[in-house]
C-alpha cells in the first residue's frame, strides 16, 4: 500500500468520526490527542491531515480517487464502518456518509452490506456474555474472590492484546465490547447489574473513548503494515509487535482494575480519582505487556474472524 492510499484511508477515517455532528466537538479532542501520538510515523503527519480534514481542504472524493487497489478501497470501508460502529450502531447521518463513501469506492453494494450488517452486531453485540478467555471459568454472579477478578481482568487483556497482532479491521473493532463485557461482569460480581449506556458513561470517565479508541488501534496497525494484511496476515514472529503498542492490553487491564475498585467502593470514587487511577494503572499495565506477550502471540495463532465474532457475541 503507498503512501498515498495510506493517507486518503486515515482521512475518510477521520470523516467518518465527524460523521454524525452530535459526536464532532466530543471527539474532536481526542482524534487531535491520537493524531498526537501518532505524529511520529514517517508515512504521514497526522495532525496536520486532521487539521486538513476539519477545514475541509480534503473531500470524500478525493480521498477515494486516491484509492487505486480494490484491497485499499475495501480497507477503506471497513474502517470507515467500524469507526462509525465503535460506540454503537451508526447513526442515521452516519448510514448516509457511508453509503455515499461505498458509492465514490465503487464497491459491490453486496459485499459491503454484508460487512456493514456485521460490524453492526458486533457493535450492538449483548454485554452479559462470558468472557472468551482461556482459564477464566470460575466468574459467577455471585461475589467472586478477588483472585479470580484479577484473573478475568488478566485474561481479557491479553486477549485484547492477541487481537490488536491481527490485520482484520473486525479484529480491532471487537477490543470494544470485550471490554464492555468484562466491566460489567466485575459491577455483577459486586452486586451491579449493569446495562450498555452506564458501562460507556464508565469508559468515557475513566478517559476511553470509544470512537478515539478505534482510531488509535486501527491507526497504529495501518501505519505499522499490518492492518489489512492479506492470507492470514501473521507474521508469526516476536518482531511483529513492533507494528502495535500493547495499547490493547495496558488499556483493558487499567480499565478491568478501576472498575474492580470503583464497585468494590460502591461507586463513590469521583471522576478525577478515577482519570488517575487509570493513568496509574495503565503505566503499571505498559511494564507487564512484555512478560505476557508469549501469551498473546500464542492466542493470535488460533484466532480467525469466525473465532473473534464468536468470541463477541458470547461463544467460547
Amino acid at each position: 500500500m503507498t503512501q498515498t492510499e495510506t493517507q486518503a484511508i486515515l482521512s475518510l477515517s477521520l470523516m467518518a468520526a465527524f460523521a454524525d455532528g452530535d459526536k464532532h466537538d466530543r471527539e474532536r479532542a481526542e482524534v487531535k490527542r491520537i493524531a498526537d501520538a501518532l505524529a511520529h510515523s514517517d508515512a504521514v503527519h497526522l495532525p496536520t491531515l486532521v487539521q486538513d480534514v476539519l477545514m475541509k481542504r480534503v473531500d470524500m472524493a478525493g480521498a477515494a480517487g486516491a484509492l487505486q487497489s480494490m484491497e485499499a478501497r475495501q480497507l477503506a470501508y471497513e474502517m470507515a464502518v467500524c469507526v462509525c460502529d465503535a460506540d454503537g450502531v451508526q447513526s442515521v447521518p452516519e448510514q448516509k456518509f457511508l453509503e455515499e463513501l461505498r458509492g465514490k469506492l465503487s464497491l459491490d453494494a453486496g459485499r459491503a452490506r454484508e460487512f456493514t450488517e456485521t460490524a453492526n452486531a458486533v457493535a450492538a453485540s449483548p454485554v452479559d456474555g462470558p468472557i472468551p478467555a482461556a482459564e477464566c471459568t470460575g466468574v459467577r454472579t455471585a461475589k467472586v474472590s478477588e483472585q479470580e477478578l484479577d484473573q478475568l481482568i488478566l485474561n481479557a487483556a491479553i486477549t485484547n492484546g492477541a487481537l490488536e497482532l491481527l490485520p482484520e479491521t473486525l479484529s480491532t473493532m471487537a477490543i470494544i465490547p470485550l471490554q464492555m463485557r468484562m466491566v460489567y461482569r466485575i459491577g455483577q460480581s459486586y452486586g451491579y447489574e449493569l446495562d450498555s449506556g452506564h458501562i460507556k458513561d464508565f469508559l468515557a470517565t475513566v478517559g476511553v473513548g470509544l470512537t478515539s479508541q478505534y482510531l488509535e488501534q486501527a491507526g497504529r496497525k495501518l501505519l505499522g503494515g499490518l492492518l489489512g494484511r492479506l492470507g492470514g496476515g501473521l507474521v508469526r514472529g516476536v518482531g511483529q509487535q513492533a507494528v502495535s503498542s500493547g495499547m490493547s492490553f495496558a488499556a483493558t487491564y487499567a480499565l478491568g482494575h478501576v472498575a474492580k475498585r470503583y464497585y468494590a467502593g460502591g461507586r463513590t470514587l469521583s471522576t478525577q480519582m478515577l482519570k488517575d487511577a487509570y493513568a496509574s494503572i495503565s503505566n503499571e499495565a505498559q511494564g507487564l505487556q512484555g512478560r505476557y506477550l508469549p501469551q498473546m502471540q500464542q492466542q493470535a495463532r488460533t484466532m480467525d474472524v469466525g473465532k473473534v465474532l464468536s468470541m463477541v457475541r458470547g461463544g467460547r
